[in-house]
Protein backbone atom coordinates (compact mmCIF):
# COMPACT_ATOMS: atom_id res chain seq x y z
CA UNK A 1 0.00 0.00 0.00
CA UNK A 2 2.86 2.43 0.77
CA UNK A 3 4.31 1.78 -2.69
CA UNK A 4 1.02 2.87 -4.31
CA UNK A 5 0.74 6.20 -2.41
CA UNK A 6 3.42 8.00 -4.46
CA UNK A 7 1.96 7.19 -7.92
CA UNK A 8 -1.54 7.91 -6.62
CA UNK A 9 -0.66 11.50 -5.53
CA UNK A 10 1.18 12.13 -8.79
CA UNK A 11 -1.92 11.04 -10.71
CA UNK A 12 -4.15 13.46 -8.68
CA UNK A 13 -1.73 16.36 -9.26
CA UNK A 14 -1.75 15.62 -12.99
CA UNK A 15 -5.57 15.81 -13.04
CA UNK A 16 -5.71 19.11 -10.99
CA UNK A 17 -3.16 21.10 -13.09
CA UNK A 18 -5.58 21.85 -16.03
CA UNK A 19 -8.31 22.97 -13.59
CA UNK A 20 -5.90 25.33 -11.77
CA UNK A 21 -4.78 26.89 -15.05
CA UNK A 22 -8.36 27.34 -16.23
CA UNK A 23 -9.48 28.89 -12.94
CA UNK A 24 -6.54 31.34 -12.94
CA UNK A 25 -7.40 32.58 -16.44
CA UNK A 26 -11.08 33.16 -15.63
CA UNK A 27 -10.45 35.02 -12.36
CA UNK A 28 -7.54 37.20 -13.50
CA UNK A 29 -8.56 40.87 -14.01
CA UNK A 30 -8.39 42.30 -17.53
CA UNK A 31 -5.26 44.08 -18.55
CA UNK A 32 -7.10 47.38 -18.87
CA UNK A 33 -8.41 47.16 -15.31
CA UNK A 34 -5.09 46.15 -13.74
CA UNK A 35 -3.22 49.15 -15.21
CA UNK A 36 -3.55 52.40 -13.26
CA UNK A 37 -5.10 55.44 -14.91
CA UNK A 38 -2.41 57.94 -15.95
CA UNK A 39 -2.50 61.15 -13.94
CA UNK A 40 -3.04 64.50 -15.64
CA UNK A 41 0.21 66.44 -16.04
CA UNK A 42 0.71 69.40 -13.77
CA UNK A 43 -0.52 72.66 -15.19
CA UNK A 44 -3.07 71.06 -17.53
CA UNK A 45 -6.57 72.43 -17.31
CA UNK A 46 -9.54 70.25 -16.55
CA UNK A 47 -11.82 70.29 -19.62
CA UNK A 48 -14.96 72.31 -19.07
CA UNK A 49 -18.00 70.05 -19.01
CA UNK A 50 -21.21 71.51 -20.32
CA UNK A 51 -24.75 70.24 -20.23
CA UNK A 52 -27.55 70.81 -22.71
CA UNK A 53 -28.70 74.40 -23.18
CA UNK A 54 -31.75 75.63 -21.33
CA UNK A 55 -34.83 75.56 -23.53
CA UNK A 56 -36.40 78.91 -24.38
CA UNK A 57 -39.84 77.65 -23.35
CA UNK A 58 -38.66 76.09 -20.08
CA UNK A 59 -41.19 76.47 -17.22
CA UNK A 60 -40.61 78.30 -13.97
CA UNK A 61 -38.18 76.68 -11.57
CA UNK A 62 -39.99 74.21 -9.36
CA UNK A 63 -39.74 74.21 -5.58
CA UNK A 64 -37.87 70.93 -5.61
CA UNK A 65 -35.21 72.32 -7.97
CA UNK A 66 -35.18 75.51 -5.92
CA UNK A 67 -34.15 73.58 -2.81
CA UNK A 68 -31.66 71.42 -4.72
CA UNK A 69 -29.90 74.46 -6.20
CA UNK A 70 -29.57 76.11 -2.81
CA UNK A 71 -28.34 72.90 -1.20
CA UNK A 72 -25.84 72.28 -4.02
CA UNK A 73 -24.33 75.76 -4.36
CA UNK A 74 -24.33 77.17 -0.83
CA UNK A 75 -21.01 76.75 1.03
CA UNK A 76 -19.22 75.79 -2.20
CA UNK A 77 -15.62 76.88 -2.70
CA UNK A 78 -14.99 78.02 -6.27
CA UNK A 79 -12.42 80.20 -8.04
CA UNK A 80 -13.08 83.66 -9.43
CA UNK A 81 -12.49 84.42 -13.10
CA UNK A 82 -12.83 88.19 -12.70
CA UNK A 83 -12.35 90.89 -10.10
CA UNK A 84 -15.08 91.84 -7.64
CA UNK A 85 -14.93 95.44 -6.31
CA UNK A 86 -15.46 96.14 -2.64
CA UNK A 87 -18.58 97.95 -1.56
CA UNK A 88 -22.30 97.42 -1.81
CA UNK A 89 -22.34 97.11 -5.62
CA UNK A 90 -21.40 93.71 -7.01
CA UNK A 91 -21.44 92.23 -10.50
CA UNK A 92 -24.36 91.53 -12.83
CA UNK A 93 -24.27 88.64 -15.32
CA UNK A 94 -26.80 88.38 -18.15
CA UNK A 95 -26.49 86.52 -21.48
CA UNK A 96 -22.81 85.86 -20.78
CA UNK A 97 -21.96 89.58 -20.37
CA UNK A 98 -20.63 90.92 -17.07
CA UNK A 99 -21.29 94.47 -15.89
CA UNK A 100 -19.55 96.61 -14.86
CA UNK A 101 -16.59 95.82 -17.09
CA UNK A 102 -13.72 97.53 -18.85
CA UNK A 103 -13.02 101.08 -17.75
CA UNK A 104 -16.01 101.21 -15.43
CA UNK A 105 -14.82 98.13 -13.54
CA UNK A 106 -11.26 99.49 -13.34
CA UNK A 107 -12.55 102.74 -11.86
CA UNK A 108 -14.56 100.85 -9.23
CA UNK A 109 -11.50 98.75 -8.34
CA UNK A 110 -9.32 101.85 -8.07
CA UNK A 111 -11.88 103.63 -5.92
CA UNK A 112 -12.99 100.85 -3.56
CA UNK A 113 -10.28 98.22 -4.00
CA UNK A 114 -10.71 94.59 -5.09
CA UNK A 115 -12.66 92.23 -2.85
CA UNK A 116 -11.69 89.24 -5.01
CA UNK A 117 -9.04 89.05 -7.75
CA UNK A 118 -8.98 86.69 -10.75
CA UNK A 119 -7.89 83.26 -9.57
CA UNK A 120 -8.73 83.85 -5.91
CA UNK A 121 -10.86 81.27 -4.09
CA UNK A 122 -14.42 82.46 -3.56
CA UNK A 123 -16.85 81.06 -1.01
CA UNK A 124 -20.55 81.07 -1.98
CA UNK A 125 -22.05 81.88 1.39
CA UNK A 126 -25.69 82.51 0.45
CA UNK A 127 -27.99 81.79 -2.54
CA UNK A 128 -31.26 83.65 -3.01
CA UNK A 129 -33.57 82.80 -5.93
CA UNK A 130 -35.90 85.65 -6.89
CA UNK A 131 -38.39 86.12 -9.72
CA UNK A 132 -36.02 87.04 -12.58
CA UNK A 133 -32.55 86.54 -11.13
CA UNK A 134 -30.46 84.50 -8.71
CA UNK A 135 -28.17 86.23 -6.21
CA UNK A 136 -24.94 84.56 -5.10
CA UNK A 137 -23.33 86.23 -2.10
CA UNK A 138 -19.55 85.80 -2.12
CA UNK A 139 -17.40 85.68 1.04
CA UNK A 140 -20.26 86.71 3.29
CA UNK A 141 -21.83 89.23 0.91
CA UNK A 142 -21.76 93.04 1.21
CA UNK A 143 -23.98 92.99 4.33
CA UNK A 144 -23.07 90.96 7.37
CA UNK A 145 -26.03 88.86 8.40
CA UNK A 146 -26.98 88.71 12.08
CA UNK A 147 -26.80 85.58 14.16
CA UNK A 148 -29.94 84.16 15.71
CA UNK A 149 -29.03 85.45 19.16
CA UNK A 150 -28.54 89.00 17.79
CA UNK A 151 -32.29 89.17 17.06
CA UNK A 152 -33.07 88.82 20.78
CA UNK A 153 -34.06 92.11 22.42
CA UNK A 154 -33.58 92.65 26.15
CA UNK A 155 -35.51 95.41 27.89
CA UNK A 156 -34.84 96.98 31.27
CA UNK A 157 -36.86 99.20 33.51
CA UNK A 158 -39.73 101.10 31.89
CA UNK A 159 -39.39 98.84 28.83
CA UNK A 160 -36.13 100.55 27.81
CA UNK A 161 -34.24 98.37 25.32
CA UNK A 162 -30.73 97.43 26.38
CA UNK A 163 -27.88 97.28 23.91
CA UNK A 164 -26.40 93.79 23.93
CA UNK A 165 -23.68 94.29 21.34
CA UNK A 166 -21.07 97.00 21.13
CA UNK A 167 -20.88 96.91 17.32
CA UNK A 168 -24.13 97.02 15.38
CA UNK A 169 -22.50 97.62 12.01
CA UNK A 170 -23.77 95.24 9.35
CA UNK A 171 -21.42 96.37 6.58
CA UNK A 172 -19.02 93.76 5.24
CA UNK A 173 -16.47 95.44 2.95
CA UNK A 174 -14.67 92.17 2.26
CA UNK A 175 -17.71 90.49 0.67
CA UNK A 176 -19.49 90.98 -2.62
CA UNK A 177 -22.25 89.39 -4.70
CA UNK A 178 -23.19 88.27 -8.21
CA UNK A 179 -26.66 88.64 -9.74
CA UNK A 180 -27.49 86.23 -12.58
CA UNK A 181 -30.39 87.70 -14.56
CA UNK A 182 -32.77 85.97 -16.99
CA UNK A 183 -35.03 87.45 -19.68
CA UNK A 184 -38.43 86.69 -18.11
CA UNK A 185 -38.11 84.48 -15.05
CA UNK A 186 -35.81 81.92 -13.48
CA UNK A 187 -36.39 78.78 -15.59
CA UNK A 188 -36.16 75.11 -14.71
CA UNK A 189 -32.54 73.95 -14.99
CA UNK A 190 -30.03 71.47 -13.68
CA UNK A 191 -27.06 72.25 -11.46
CA UNK A 192 -24.66 71.69 -14.37
CA UNK A 193 -26.57 74.11 -16.58
CA UNK A 194 -26.34 76.73 -13.85
CA UNK A 195 -22.57 76.17 -13.56
CA UNK A 196 -22.26 76.72 -17.30
CA UNK A 197 -24.09 80.04 -17.00
CA UNK A 198 -21.78 81.14 -14.18
CA UNK A 199 -18.56 80.13 -15.96
CA UNK A 200 -17.71 83.68 -17.20
CA UNK A 201 -17.39 84.71 -13.54
CA UNK A 202 -16.94 81.58 -11.39
CA UNK A 203 -14.90 78.47 -12.21
CA UNK A 204 -16.18 75.24 -10.67
CA UNK A 205 -13.62 72.98 -12.43
CA UNK A 206 -10.29 74.49 -11.41
CA UNK A 207 -8.15 72.36 -9.10
CA UNK A 208 -6.09 75.16 -7.57
CA UNK A 209 -5.58 78.93 -7.56
CA UNK A 210 -2.80 78.82 -10.15
CA UNK A 211 -4.90 76.97 -12.70
CA UNK A 212 -7.89 79.25 -12.11
CA UNK A 213 -5.72 82.33 -12.71
CA UNK A 214 -4.15 80.92 -15.88
CA UNK A 215 -7.56 80.15 -17.34
CA UNK A 216 -8.45 83.86 -17.19
CA UNK A 217 -5.46 84.91 -19.34
CA UNK A 218 -5.04 85.05 -23.12
CA UNK A 219 -3.56 81.84 -24.62
CA UNK A 220 -0.24 83.51 -25.46
CA UNK A 221 0.24 84.80 -21.92
CA UNK A 222 -0.83 81.48 -20.40
CA UNK A 223 1.64 79.55 -22.53
CA UNK A 224 4.46 81.96 -21.63
CA UNK A 225 3.77 81.68 -17.89
CA UNK A 226 3.72 77.89 -18.06
CA UNK A 227 7.11 78.05 -19.82
CA UNK A 228 8.42 80.52 -17.15
CA UNK A 229 8.96 83.14 -19.87
CA UNK A 230 8.38 86.90 -19.43
CA UNK A 231 6.83 88.91 -22.26
CA UNK A 232 7.11 92.65 -22.75
CA UNK A 233 3.70 94.07 -21.85
CA UNK A 234 2.96 91.74 -18.92
CA UNK A 235 2.03 93.15 -15.52
CA UNK A 236 3.80 92.45 -12.25
CA UNK A 237 1.35 89.72 -11.19
CA UNK A 238 1.99 87.79 -14.41
CA UNK A 239 5.74 88.06 -13.86
CA UNK A 240 5.35 86.66 -10.34
CA UNK A 241 3.39 83.69 -11.71
CA UNK A 242 5.98 83.11 -14.44
CA UNK A 243 9.26 83.58 -12.53
CA UNK A 244 8.30 83.79 -8.89
CA UNK A 245 9.40 86.39 -6.37
CA UNK A 246 12.56 88.18 -7.60
CA UNK A 247 15.68 87.56 -5.47
CA UNK A 248 16.88 91.12 -6.18
CA UNK A 249 15.13 94.42 -6.91
CA UNK A 250 16.78 97.65 -8.04
CA UNK A 251 15.08 101.03 -8.35
CA UNK A 252 16.60 103.43 -10.84
CA UNK A 253 15.70 106.50 -12.87
CA UNK A 254 16.14 106.94 -16.62
CA UNK A 255 15.78 110.66 -17.23
CA UNK A 256 12.38 111.57 -15.81
CA UNK A 257 11.11 107.97 -15.84
CA UNK A 258 11.39 105.90 -12.68
CA UNK A 259 11.54 102.15 -13.09
CA UNK A 260 12.14 98.99 -11.08
CA UNK A 261 14.44 96.19 -12.21
CA UNK A 262 13.70 92.63 -11.14
CA UNK A 263 16.78 90.40 -11.37
CA UNK A 264 16.47 86.61 -11.71
CA UNK A 265 19.44 84.23 -11.65
CA UNK A 266 23.13 84.44 -10.73
CA UNK A 267 26.26 83.77 -12.82
CA UNK A 268 27.38 81.32 -14.15
CA UNK A 269 23.69 80.84 -15.06
CA UNK A 270 21.55 82.95 -17.36
CA UNK A 271 20.48 86.22 -15.70
CA UNK A 272 17.20 87.99 -16.60
CA UNK A 273 16.67 91.71 -15.95
CA UNK A 274 12.96 92.55 -16.06
CA UNK A 275 12.26 96.29 -16.13
CA UNK A 276 8.86 97.54 -14.95
CA UNK A 277 7.53 101.07 -15.31
CA UNK A 278 4.51 101.37 -13.09
CA UNK A 279 2.94 97.92 -13.37
CA UNK A 280 4.00 97.09 -16.94
CA UNK A 281 7.06 95.26 -18.26
CA UNK A 282 8.79 97.56 -20.77
CA UNK A 283 12.16 95.81 -21.21
CA UNK A 284 13.58 92.31 -20.75
CA UNK A 285 17.35 91.80 -20.90
CA UNK A 286 18.90 88.32 -20.75
CA UNK A 287 22.62 87.74 -20.19
CA UNK A 288 23.59 84.29 -21.46
CA UNK A 289 26.33 82.15 -19.95
CA UNK A 290 28.50 82.62 -23.05
CA UNK A 291 28.35 86.42 -22.80
CA UNK A 292 25.55 86.96 -25.34
CA UNK A 293 23.11 89.73 -24.44
CA UNK A 294 19.49 89.62 -25.65
CA UNK A 295 17.32 92.72 -25.20
CA UNK A 296 13.59 92.85 -25.96
CA UNK A 297 11.70 96.14 -25.89
CA UNK A 298 8.97 95.55 -28.50
CA UNK A 299 5.59 95.00 -26.87
CA UNK A 300 4.72 91.31 -27.19
CA UNK A 301 1.33 91.33 -25.47
CA UNK A 302 -1.28 94.08 -25.12
CA UNK A 303 -3.43 94.11 -22.00
CA UNK A 304 -6.44 96.22 -21.12
CA UNK A 305 -5.51 99.03 -18.77
CA UNK A 306 -7.11 102.16 -17.42
CA UNK A 307 -6.46 105.43 -19.23
CA UNK A 308 -5.97 108.11 -16.57
CA UNK A 309 -6.60 110.95 -19.01
CA UNK A 310 -9.92 109.40 -19.97
CA UNK A 311 -10.84 109.05 -16.28
CA UNK A 312 -10.04 112.72 -15.58
CA UNK A 313 -12.05 113.86 -18.61
CA UNK A 314 -14.98 111.70 -17.51
CA UNK A 315 -14.85 113.17 -14.00
CA UNK A 316 -15.06 116.68 -15.48
CA UNK A 317 -18.00 115.67 -17.64
CA UNK A 318 -19.80 114.08 -14.69
CA UNK A 319 -19.36 117.21 -12.55
CA UNK A 320 -22.66 119.16 -12.42
CA UNK A 321 -22.72 122.57 -14.08
CA UNK A 322 -24.21 124.21 -11.00
CA UNK A 323 -21.54 122.97 -8.62
CA UNK A 324 -20.94 125.30 -5.64
CA UNK A 325 -18.15 127.84 -6.06
CA UNK A 326 -16.51 130.58 -3.98
CA UNK A 327 -16.44 132.99 -6.93
CA UNK A 328 -18.91 135.89 -7.16
CA UNK A 329 -21.69 135.71 -9.76
CA UNK A 330 -20.36 136.75 -13.18
CA UNK A 331 -16.71 136.61 -12.09
CA UNK A 332 -14.28 135.28 -14.67
CA UNK A 333 -12.49 132.22 -13.28
CA UNK A 334 -9.32 133.24 -15.13
CA UNK A 335 -9.39 136.83 -13.86
CA UNK A 336 -8.92 136.07 -10.18
CA UNK A 337 -6.16 137.78 -8.14
CA UNK A 338 -3.50 135.25 -7.31
CA UNK A 339 -0.52 135.62 -4.98
CA UNK A 340 2.83 135.98 -6.75
CA UNK A 341 5.60 133.60 -5.76
CA UNK A 342 3.38 132.10 -3.09
CA UNK A 343 3.36 135.43 -1.21
CA UNK A 344 0.25 137.06 0.22
CA UNK A 345 -0.93 140.17 -1.66
CA UNK A 346 0.02 143.60 -0.26
CA UNK A 347 -2.39 145.03 2.36
CA UNK A 348 -4.73 147.82 1.22
CA UNK A 349 -3.50 151.41 1.49
CA UNK A 350 -4.51 153.50 4.51
CA UNK A 351 -7.11 156.20 3.63
CA UNK A 352 -5.97 159.87 3.84
CA UNK A 353 -6.29 161.41 7.27
CA UNK A 354 -6.06 158.09 9.06
CA UNK A 355 -3.11 157.48 11.40
CA UNK A 356 -0.75 154.80 10.23
CA UNK A 357 -0.60 151.96 12.76
CA UNK A 358 2.87 151.04 13.89
CA UNK A 359 2.01 147.43 14.62
CA UNK A 360 -0.75 145.02 15.43
CA UNK A 361 -3.25 146.44 17.93
CA UNK A 362 -3.03 144.84 21.30
CA UNK A 363 -5.94 143.55 23.32
CA UNK A 364 -6.59 146.93 24.97
CA UNK A 365 -5.38 149.28 22.24
CA UNK A 366 -7.97 151.36 20.39
CA UNK A 367 -7.28 152.79 16.95
CA UNK A 368 -8.89 156.24 16.58
CA UNK A 369 -11.37 156.71 13.81
CA UNK A 370 -12.56 159.77 11.97
CA UNK A 371 -15.52 161.49 13.54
Amino acid sequence: MERLRGPYFLFLAFLLIPWVLLFGQTTAPPASESQPTPAMPAGESVPKTSGPAISSDAPHMSKQTHYEIIRDFETQLVYSRTAFPMGSKGLVLKDGAVTPNGLELQQALALWGPAIKPGDPAHISYVQIKNDHIRFEINGGPIRRKKWYQHIEITGANDTPLQTSGNDSTANPHGSYLDLYFDKYVPEMTAQQLRDLLFPVLDFNARNKEQAYLDTLPPKVKQAIQAHHVLVGMNSEMVLHAKGKPPKKVREKDGETEYEEWIYGDPPQDVDFVRLVGDEVVRVETMKVGGEKIVRTEKEVILDKTDKNTEAKKDEEDRPSNAPSLRRPGEDPQNVPKPTDRMSPAPPAVPPGMPTPTGDPGPGEIIPTRG
